[in-house]
């Protein structure tokens, strides 16, 4: 896996692309994570083809993955080349991966980012090809200084000094290696502390890439004469992905420390299960499925060796990786009548279960509102058609698709229905216009928050309304429904909602609350017919033909907001063409037109209710005939979805909102044109009145819409 390499320039002359369109440069990892198999010294200016191979064919025997990394942040080399290849023996390349680049005169260091290898690292140098005469290696050299024992060994610590010279090309790098160790790139002089025969290698390469025979100064470095006789302390620590049980998933880090107060630790060694002792430089990384140790023991540099300890562990193979969602039921209890709508009231028990990973949680929706977490039956006492989607989740992520009962809740006796101070489903809280995005969640009063909350109430000051906002969040956030964060977000949106301020205190008044005598203040007029139903909303009829209008003569409004909530219940896959009429004048013995419903028509503003993904190109939302609103922006629910909606008219600027969003604003200013062009229509200029009457249309039997809770508040 190529994690990151960008495009560099071509270097050179026109030949050097010519000279290295050849070069190959490989690199191989096998199981050691001081060094890598093998890497090139040297290589030419120009483009390369980088080989970088971890596989069981360059004797990676456990799957451990690792890195060819060039190092582009040290200053000191090259960092035109960000290249990054991540290789194990288990990935679709089977390990081998290559990378083309364009190399540059001068050095790359190179190395392993996997944690824990950090000592595989080396360098390349790359020289112009020019290489001319010059075919003679540097000249190096070393020297070491420290104090000495009488036996010639140095005391405490030993510097290594190197020097390198080249009369033709010039020095490029200076390497050096204790032991078996790693080349290191050599800038300063290296002090070596640790107790113990030691064998420095050195070599020095040149400009043209000549590369000097490796040279070596051999010494001891002995502790200083001290009464230390107290091992070193040590520990070890094992992270890595668990399972339930504490099993560490496909491979275990260990990581081990050693202290001394004494003569300071010397050396740590670990050996894995029943392998030899090695050196321990860096984290292990522990592959394999089984029960596993660790073994580690420290020395310090008086000579003293800590006990053995051990890390013991269990290593399992990842689990597969679960794709697949849970499968949800929802099964609706009740007692029902005879058109099958359940009596009262309704509980929908919803299971899930998941053959994978486990079910993380399970979620429900009503009536095309936020999805809740479920976590005991859900009782549904609302009269009307509902619908109740639910879904889940498990632990790996995956989520199911919804499933969906759609069921209808009539009135009887038994239960009541939740007594709730105002009627309100929106999907999020709303204080005022003010909206804070907290889910509108059900309550253990079976009501919403925004119904708790109150806002539509007459209050007579802020403090008031604010002191009963903080009390019903108190306990709200008592019971669970909200957290700490939304109830200071609820609360803010009280405040700035002017609620209870001069000339806010006014509340909602409802013009038709669902009762016969509320009801009978509305006034048919046209063709069409609304009936008053059980559940105190009301349906526009299936038989009586003809468009017309129900509206409500008692009074005219101002400035004001009309709050109500309608649903489509258009037979079939059909869907309600109907509207909201504002602003229009008296409809009786009108000079300019004699039909009624045509009054509020023609010089009142329709507020279009529909839908249809096709057919009148004004949606939910549209002033019609001047202010369009697309299918997209109308904000559409599933069909049989109380919706509320609200229009706010001050002055000539009407403001549309649908579940407490702003779908459109419209400014009726003069000279605009009906469209598409209506005959005898007076365009925004018969319709610049300063108050007016509302009312509801009924457009046909076939676009049945029902409505219900309008309420009124003078602004």
């Amino acid at each position: 896996m190529i994690l990151g390499l960008t495009s560099t320039a071509a270097y050179g002359r026109t030949g050097d692309q010519r000279r290295a369109a050849a070069q190959v440069l490989a690199w191989t990892a096998g199981d050691s994570i001081t060094a890598y198999a093998s890497a090139p010294a040297t290589a030419v200016a120009g483009p390369a083809t980088i080989v970088f191979e971890n596989s069981a064919a360059t004797g990676n025997t456990t799957g451990m993955p690792h890195t060819l990394t060039f190092d582009v942040s040290d200053p000191a080399y090259n960092h035109d080349v960000p290249l990054n290849i991540l290789a194990n023996p288990g990935d679709a390349q089977g390990g081998k991966h290559t990378a083309e680049v364009t190399l540059t005169p001068g050095t790359y260091r190179y190395h392993c980012t996997i944690p824990g290898h950090t000592s595989m690292t080396g360098l390349l140098v790359v020289t112009d090809g020019g290489g001319g005469a010059d075919t003679t290696a540097p000249e190096t050299s070393a020297t070491v200084e420290g104090e000495k024992n009488a036996a010639g060994a140095y005391i405490g610590q030993a510097k290594v000094t190197l020097a390198a010279t080249d009369a033709d090309s010039g020095v490029a790098t200076v390497e050096y290696a204790d032991g078996d160790d790693a080349w290191q790139p050599y800038t300063t002089p290296v002090v070596i502390s640790t107790v113990g025969d030691h064998t420095v290698r050195y070599r020095a390469t040149d400009k043209a890439g000549n590369v000097s025979a490796e040279k070596t100064e051999s010494f001891t470095v002995a502790a200083p004469p001290t009464d230390d006789t107290t091992p070193p302390e040590t520990s070890a620590t094992v992270s890595g992905e668990q399972d339930a049980d504490g099993n560490y998933l496909g491979m275990a880090t260990v990581t081990v420390t050693a202290s001394d107060t004494g003569s300071g630790v010397n050396s740590i060694e670990y050996a894995v299960d029943q392998a030899d002792w090695a050196a321990y430089t860096g984290p292990v990384m522990v592959h394999g499925a089984g029960a596993r140790k660790v073994r580690y023991r420290a020395t310090d540099k008086a000579g003293n060796v800590a006990a053995e300890k051990a890390a013991e562990f269990t290593v399992v193979a990842p689990p597969t990786e679960d794709t697949t969602p849970p499968v949800t039921t929802a099964v609706v209890d009740g007692r029902t009548n005879s058109d099958g709508a359940y009596v009262t009231s309704a509980e929908v028990t919803v299971t899930a279960t998941d053959t994978g990973s486990g079910v993380d949680r399970v979620e429900y929706s009503l009536d095309g509102g936020p999805y809740l977490a479920y976590t005991a039956p859900v009782l549904v006492d609302r009269v009307g058609r509902h619908t109740f989607a639910h879904r889940a989740t498990d632990r790996a992520g995956n989520t199911s698709d919804a499933g969906q009962q759609v069921f209808t809740v009539a009135e009887g006796g038994g239960v009541p229905a939740p007594n709730c101070p105002e009627y309100d489903e929106r999907l999020t809280v709303i204080v005022g216009t003010v909206d804070t995005g907290v889910p509108n969640r059900m309550t253990r009063s079976r009501c919403t928050v925004n119904e708790l909350i109150e806002d539509e109430k007459e209050w007579t000051s802020q403090a008031l309304f604010l002191k009963h906002v903080d009390k019903v969040l108190g306990a709200l956030l008592g019971e669970g429904v909200i957290d700490a964060r939304e109830q200071k977000r609820i609360a803010r949106a009280a405040r700035q909602s002017g609620i209870g301020k001069p000339g806010q205190t006014a509340g909602y008044h409802t013009i038709l609350d669902g009762t016969r005598k509320s009801f009978d203040q509305w006034e048919q007029v046209g063709g069409g017919k609304f009936a008053l139903n059980a559940d105190g909303s009301i349906t526009s009829s299936t038989t009586v033909e003809g468009m017309g209008m129900l509206w409500y003569p008692q009074r005219k409004y101002d400035n004001f907001s009309l709050k109500l909530q309608w649903r489509d219940d258009a037979p079939d896959a059909g869907n309600a063409n109907g509207g909201v009429f504002v602003r229009f004048p008296w409809v009786h013995d009108n000079p300019e037109e004699p039909r009624p419903e045509w009054a509020a028509i023609k010089y009142g503003h329709e507020i279009q209710i529909l839908d249809k993904p096709d057919g009148d190109m004004y949606k939910t939302g549209s002033v019609y005939g001047f202010d369009r609103v697309g299918l997209g922006g109308a904000g559409v629910t599933p069909k049989g979805t109380w919706n509320d909606y609200e229009i706010r008219v001050v002055d000539q600027h009407y403001s549309i909102l649908r579940n407490g969003v702003l779908i459109n604003e419209f400014d009726n200013v003069g000279g605009q044109e009906f469209s598409p062009a209506r005959a005898d229509d007076p365009g925004t200029d018969g319709r610049r009145f300063a108050s007016g009457y509302v009312g509801l249309q009924v457009h046909s039997t076939s676009d049945v819409i029902s409505y219900r809770d309008i309420r009124v508040k003078e602004l």
